[in-house]
């Protein structure tokens, strides 16, 4: 999609945005307060369905499976069957069992129960099953990786018809960007045998970019997954995993030999070292899930200024922001993809390094 027609459909999109506004900041004043932080934080975490617009039975989501396995084995059913209830009340019967769902976690009833109870805070009445469900972060990875499928098919298929040419169409913006991560990103920093690495690096950055853009698109009510910190967790062990498979004789001697520091040293430094290799993957998690998660939230609290202030007259100043942080996210999108994939090249190409005498 072209830059212009992008930024078309976020204008057209927070047009849409002020018109609700200003059709809800001037209701009636006997409405639910609104929530900012319960919206906010609905809007950011994972869910059971996709949720375009609307209330309870009028509004207009789409379902996705609920897989589960309770105490007497698996069931499989919609989250429609829910009816939108998000409290714990509504009762679905699968296989003998009992099912409830309250913000977005699904439990199951203990025997001759008919709704959940909660008791200090802690659900009283049911356990939580084995849940195996297609929530909408899932769906959405599934959609980055068909993406992803058809992209690279296309563009494989282009160089394989047309040998060594010139790019066109869809290889003519996906080169210059596997370019960017071979040239700028593995060979700056993997100097042993960076070719080898290439498949990983290509797909953690496009998996990234990908996920980022999704998330920008209000269509698909801006899905959160590189957002998620389950997803970002995966991405950061695989990461991991890489560094230590093809970590030479060199860097594990660098983290318990140490040579030229003090054996007395050692019992304080080696823990360091040693807990190095995990800080770093964690520091990639971190940097990936608070960015990403941060626009998202920065943009529902600056509409959220509207319905706070139950007055049209702050649309003028909320939408325009929200829109101008909604086309930074765009540079974001690409920094973070960068930023991830390049720290991974850099903490491989370290592992791999032979040892400099």
């Amino acid at each position: 999609m072209k830059f212009r027609t992008y930024f078309k459909s976020l204008v057209l999109t927070f047009l849409a945005i002020f018109a609700f506004a200003t059709a809800n900041a001037s209701g009636d004043e006997g409405k639910k307060e609104f929530d900012p932080v319960s919206f906010a934080t609905h809007h950011v975490l994972d869910a059971h369905e996709i949720h375009f617009w609307g209330e309870g039975e009028s509004s207009f989501t789409v379902p996705l499976p609920i897989i589960v396995f309770g105490t007497e084995g698996m069931a499989v059913f919609m989250s429609s069957e829910f009816h939108h209830d998000d409290h714990g009340h509504h009762v679905v019967e699968k296989n003998g069992m009992s099912f409830v769902k309250s913000h977005e976690k699904i439990y199951q009833l203990n025997a001759g129960e008919h709704h959940l109870k909660m008791k200090d805070g802690e659900v009283d009445n049911a356990t939580k099953p084995f849940d195996m469900s297609i929530t909408k972060n899932v769906a959405t990875l599934f959609l980055v990786a068909l993406v992803l499928i058809l992209v690279f098919r296309s563009v494989g298929k282009y160089y394989a018809k047309n040998g060594a040419v010139a790019p066109k169409g869809l290889a003519s913006w996906m080169e210059p960007l596997i370019l960017f991560v071979r040239d700028d990103v593995a060979k700056n920093n993997i100097k042993t045998g960076p070719e080898r690495f290439m498949p990983f690096l290509l797909t953690i950055f496009f998996f990234i970019l990908c996920g980022n853009i999704l998330g920008l698109i209000p269509i698909l009510t801006n899905p959160n997954l590189t957002g998620n910190i389950s997803v970002t967790i995966t991405l950061a062990l695989f990461m991991l995993v890489m560094q230590l498979i093809h970590s030479k004789k060199a860097c594990w001697s660098h983290m318990f030999m140490l040579p030229g520091v003090p054996i007395a040293l050692y019992q304080i430094l080696v823990p360091i070292e040693l807990a190095g290799i995990i800080i770093k993957p964690v520091a990639l998690l971190i940097r990936l899930f608070a960015n990403i998660t941060a626009c998202h939230i920065i943009v529902i609290s600056l509409i959220s200024i509207i319905f706070v202030n139950q007055s049209a007259a702050w649309a003028g100043l909320s939408v325009p922001m929200a829109l101008f942080i909604s086309v930074l996210e765009i540079l974001v999108a690409f920094l973070q993809a960068y930023i991830f994939t390049m720290l991974s090249a850099l903490f491989i190409g370290m592992a791999v390094e032979e040892g400099h005498h």
